[in-house]
């Protein structure tokens, strides 16, 4: 039986979340803005939301609720009160930026990790021969082509006699200061006539100021940045107001309080589901991703009469409704379907239950499709899995599923133990039957820090200018969305460093190697698939490109690639 056949009942339907691939796009009902609940005293002037309701409490609801797989979740903090009440920026208003640590938070430095330099030497030289022009530090749209001088990195050169070994004469030495006042006086003329309106370069030398420890410098820029940006914009204006507050979250080593502020284990309840429906709805991006892997296991699994699926963040097991479904209603009888959802144990807050959840709406489903389904709930993080943990049993066709998570395990530039390929390799001696990897395209993970500015930067403003197309910049549900989904990440990014810095993207190229020296090989994505997903994206916006580029399937919008998604086995 070929792929089309069994994929195809899985693109109808009134649940949304059954998208089909001939819809035209409907607007998100107002019932569902309606149970937002939004608090515009502190909100709409602040690029985070300092007050939420502490009895806003959710279960899981049949069709409505979608988590994102990014596990980019904002909760309030423990005291109903966040360390997150910094800059106002809506409709440009601005204040001073403050850190509030008045509410318990501890401010403390980010913890860092001290390697030799023999091992950065040797984790360089293996990240070129691994990624090639891929690991480039050139941003030629940027015209960057030098590395971040930091602070600690930087030392004088001293000119010693040959004879006396004394110091050079201190006329030598003035004129080194000379020199250095004026390259001072030139980045400060440069500052001062920096053309207005171009925000980007300006949020770039907000950066490189602070790269190089110009902190003089940087709170001047930042100063100026703050009168430009506003959450309720243009793209790059909403952008610039979390990429500012990553910036100053950097500066004052509060990064990692603030990653840990937006994590915490109080929920908001059915506010946050409805900001991940939401995104869910308006971005093709989280569909592209289960559309794409659930076709590619359906491909492989097509003639398998009991199928063991493997989730690596399992949310809240919307991504296996309409596969199950697809797979109730094959020619030749449903098959026995075993599912492992693995989830760490924080994102149940955001669920607003434990796994046991999942397992009560795939019970639900396998009783009204009559499908055999088992479920097995394992509430730890994806690095601490084990081979015994995942019980597989002979005589079962293997399905493991990375959907947007695998960048959060640390890979070798973080431990030297390189959970990442470990996590891969353990995976590989289970010899699944088909592997399936939706990463984000982006190369933040062993960067230096400019770098990964500038790359951040540009795939966010990408994304934001897609959220643009879709909901009104003056909406407070498109606030909601790019506070409590995106901006957590953001400042990870930019903020943080060591074990502290989770998100760590890289491209798919590199995620190609990692898969290949595990043993993998790349399984071919169903063309048929391919359609469909073309098919959904003319539902959007016709900025939103499809590439099949070295076996995989990437989503862009405009010119730049987002979100990549490949099969393995």
């Amino acid at each position: 039986m070929d792929s089309r056949q069994i994929y195809g009942y899985s693109v109808t339907g009134t649940d949304s979340t059954y998208i089909s691939a001939q819809c035209t796009p409907s607007p998100i009902p107002n019932k569902l803005f309606e149970t937002l609940k939004y608090n515009f005293r502190d909100s709409p002037i602040s690029p985070f939301s300092s007050h939420f309701d502490c009895d806003t409490h959710t279960t899981l609801s049949d069709s409505k609720e979608h988590h994102s797989s990014t596990e980019s979740l904002s909760v309030k903090s423990p005291s109903c009160n966040s360390p997150l009440e910094t800059n106002s920026y809506y409709h440009g208003v601005n204040s001073s930026p403050s850190i509030d640590s008045a509410h318990g938070v501890v401010i403390r430095s980010v913890e860092s990790v001290d390697y030799g330099v023999s091992m950065k030497h040797a984790l360089l030289e293996l990240e070129t021969a691994l990624m090639g022009d891929e690991t480039t530090g050139t941003n030629p749209s940027m015209g960057e082509s030098r590395q971040p001088i930091i602070a600690s990195q930087r030392s004088r050169s001293w000119s010693r006699d040959t004879q006396g070994g004394q110091v050079q004469s201190s006329s030598t030495s003035g004129g080194r200061r000379s020199e250095d006042e004026g390259q001072s006086e030139k980045r400060h003329k440069a500052m001062d006539n920096m053309p207005a309106g171009n925000l980007k370069q300006l949020l770039i030398e907000c950066a490189r100021a602070l790269s190089e420890n110009r902190i003089e410098d940087f709170e001047k820029l930042t100063e100026k940045a703050r009168n430009e940006v506003s959450i309720s914009g243009e793209p790059i204006q909403r952008l610039g107001a979390y990429m500012i507050e990553g910036l100053v979250a950097r500066k004052e080593s509060s990064g990692t309080n603030i990653y840990r502020a937006l994590r915490c284990k109080e929920p908001l309840g059915k506010d946050l589901l409805s900001y991940m429906h939401i995104l869910y709805e308006i971005c093709p991006y989280l569909k592209f991703g289960y559309m794409a892997a659930n076709g590619a296991i359906a491909e492989a699994c097509r003639n398998e009469d009991r199928i063991h699926i493997i989730d690596f963040q399992i949310a809240q097991g919307t991504q296996w409704l309409t596969l199950l479904q697809a797979l109730a209603k094959r020619p030749g009888g449903a098959p026995y379907v075993r599912i492992t959802g693995i989830d760490d144990p924080i994102s149940k807050y955001a669920r607003g239950t434990n796994l046991e959840a999942v397992g009560m709406r795939l019970k639900a489903l396998s009783e009204k499709h009559q499908i055999p389904v088992e479920f097995h709930a394992i509430p730890v993080f994806g690095p601490d899995v084990t081979r015994d943990m995942l019980d597989v049993r002979p005589g079962e066709a293997l399905a493991v599923n990375f959907p947007l998570q695998l960048h959060h395990t640390p890979d070798e530039s973080v431990d030297v133990n390189n959970p990442r390929d470990g996590l891969l390799r353990m995976v590989k001696s289970l010899n699944p039957k088909v592997t399936t990897l939706v990463e984000q395209e982006s190369n933040t993970n062993t960067t230096p820090f400019l770098t990964r500015f500038i790359e951040t930067l540009e795939y966010y403003s990408a994304m934001f200018e897609s959220i643009d197309v879709t909901m009104g910049r003056d909406r407070k549900e498109r606030i909601g969305v790019e506070q409590h989904c995106l901006a957590k990440d953001i400042v990870n990014v930019i903020a943080c460093e060591g074990k502290e810095r989770v998100e760590r993207h890289e491209l798919f190229g590199k995620w190609k190697s990692r898969l290949t020296m595990a043993g993998f090989q790349q399984y071919p994505l169903s063309s048929y698939v391919n359609s469909v997903i073309r098919g959904l994206l003319r539902c959007y916006s016709e900025h939103y490109t499809l590439v099949e580029k070295d076996g995989a399937m990437l989503l862009g919008w405009k010119d730049r690639m987002l979100i990549s998604a490949s099969a393995w086995h």
